[in-house]
């Protein structure tokens, strides 16, 4: 599952707001905050429809293995 720093990161990468991914993702603000937050721990659905709407708008999500150090991240999709 993706982390709120994934979360966060992305978001900053698309140049989103928060109600505008809230809105995307069938959330509201105020849970997508406290998700980002870390101070909740919401559903995997939750997180599913999260990183759908990311996705849908052009990142990509890696996990532990995908990186040389460090843990999970989240880059720009590319075409190349």
């Amino acid at each position: 599952m993706i982390t709120p720093q994934q979360i966060r990161g992305a978001r900053a990468m698309l140049g989103l707001t928060q109600a505008s991914l809230a809105d995307a993702a069938g959330i509201s603000t105020t849970a997508l905050n406290n998700i980002e937050r870390g101070s909740a721990d919401p559903k995997a659905s939750t997180l599913a429809a999260i990183q759908r709407a990311l996705e849908g708008a052009g990142v990509i999500f890696l996990g532990d293995g995908d990186m040389k150090e460090g843990g999970p991240g989240v880059r720009l999709w590319s075409a190349e």
